[in-house]
């Protein structure tokens, strides 16, 4: 069995990347670096190896930031950096990445329907590949979609804690709508960004739904609430909070770099990607009309 997990989940665009890359600064947290995702087997087993790895990622991911020019104001990707999941259920054939890339609504509605156990069955032994080179404390795992399936990961991991943060839909479905459209326009030359804007909508209200339902299967040692809003005025002490809640020891070094972090980054909380609802065909309304539940219970 891998080490056990701290999965970060929320609404894409909602800061789930800025609470993740600080989560990671713990040394007793092991995030899947971007080239083991990208470039897993044969385990590297030496420093040259890994290097080797490191410089194809970054000469493929140089390729994909020229492609997609907005890449890096939108999502920073290095070969060295942590990554997120979803890159490992596209080798299941069920990822929301495929949905970014291109009009595809009967693969959307795939993706709502199919069953997801194949994908966590996969995902499991990911990280049990990954742990041959030697298991961590902790996994620290990220992807929007898993809001969606908290009962197919607690029958891989049982043990499996969550940090949940919360960020008004108006922002971030906004600028989830903003990335997907960038990412298409490297495919695509024409895109429909009403189109965008219905799908997203849809998808990921149906995600968040059958989330918040899920919850319900976890105990209150299992999963801890974070207000994005209230996050970025403070995030060392909301992170602080949330390991005295999950019941995970904070120690003084991780405090330091935390605390480095943020302060090396003075931007890091002022992102240059730039969006609005009405570029895809939405407006308040919608968000308000589709999200009605989520948006009373945590008082956007």
């Amino acid at each position: 069995q891998p080490a056990d997990p701290v999965f970060v989940i929320g609404l894409p665009r909602s800061g789930t990347s800025l609470l993740f890359n600080l989560l990671s600064l713990d040394i007793a947290h092991r995030s899947p670096m971007y080239w083991e995702i990208m470039h897993l087997m044969p385990l590297a087993k030496t420093q040259t190896a890994r290097k080797r790895r490191e410089f194809k990622t970054n000469t493929e991911l140089k390729l994909a930031k020229t492609i997609i020019p907005k890449l890096r104001a939108i999502h920073t990707i290095r070969a060295t950096t942590p990554e997120e999941c979803q890159q490992i259920a596209t080798m299941n054939i069920r990822s929301f990445v495929y949905m970014c890339m291109a009009d595809v609504p009967e693969y959307v509605e795939y993706l709502k329907s199919t069953s997801f156990d194949s994908v966590f069955k996969w995902h499991k032994k990911f990280y049990q590949a990954l742990e041959l080179n030697g298991k961590p404390t902790r996994w620290l795992l990220k992807d929007p979609s898993h809001i969606g399936h908290i009962p197919q990961i607690l029958k891989e991991y049982p043990n499996a804690k969550f940090i949940h943060i919360h960020r008004d839909p108006t922002e971030s479905v906004a600028s989830f709508c903003s990335l997907t459209k960038n990412v298409r326009l490297a495919f695509s030359k024409k895109i429909d960004t009403n189109g965008i804007g219905k799908t997203v909508i849809d998808f990921w209200n149906h995600n968040l739904s059958r989330g918040m339902e899920d919850r319900k299967l976890l105990s209150s040692d299992q999963i801890v609430d974070i207000q994005y809003s209230e996050f970025v005025k403070n995030p060392l002490d909301h992170i602080k909070n949330t390991y005295q809640q999950l019941n995970f020891d904070m120690n003084i070094q991780t405090e330091n770099k935390i605390q480095k972090y943020l302060e090396q980054d003075t931007n890091i909380l002022k992102p240059e990607h730039r969006y609005t609802l009405d570029e895809f065909g939405l407006n308040q309304n919608d968000i308000e009309g589709q999200f009605k539940e989520y948006i009373l219970n945590y008082d956007f």
